[in-house]
């Protein structure tokens, strides 16, 4: 189509197995899938204050989450995540599932068997 653009997209900055930490909150997680943008409701964007809502526009990444009490699953912005550098395993118990590891700080999936 003429005069159209598709919109840019960004190479991920982590990528499947990473261990990350949050920038502001304290957890830290493995990133299990990765969105090239924002791929979430509105209603779930629009509870984020806006001083702090990051921009839609860049890869959103699906986390096996942890802080210190408890486990669970998180979506968050690029622009919010830090490699974690603490070489601590993850405890979420569904990283065992999905994953072997870790090795090198990072966890690699395990091979699916398809039928």
């Amino acid at each position: 189509m003429k005069g159209s653009r598709l919109p840019d997209m960004r190479k991920a900055r982590f990528g499947i197995g990473e261990i990350v930490r949050h920038r502001i909150h304290p957890f830290r997680g493995v990133i299990f899938d990765v969105d090239p943008t924002f791929n979430n409701s509105e209603e779930w964007w629009l509870s984020i204050p806006e001083e702090v809502r990051p921009a839609k526009d860049q890869p959103y990444y699906h986390l096996l989450a942890e802080n210190d009490e408890t486990t669970y699953v998180a979506y968050v912005s690029e622009q919010n995540l830090l490699p974690d550098e603490s070489g601590e395993p993850c405890r979420h118990p569904q990283v065992n599932e999905i994953f072997e590891g870790p090795h090198s700080g990072r966890y690699r999936s395990k091979p699916r068997i398809v039928n």
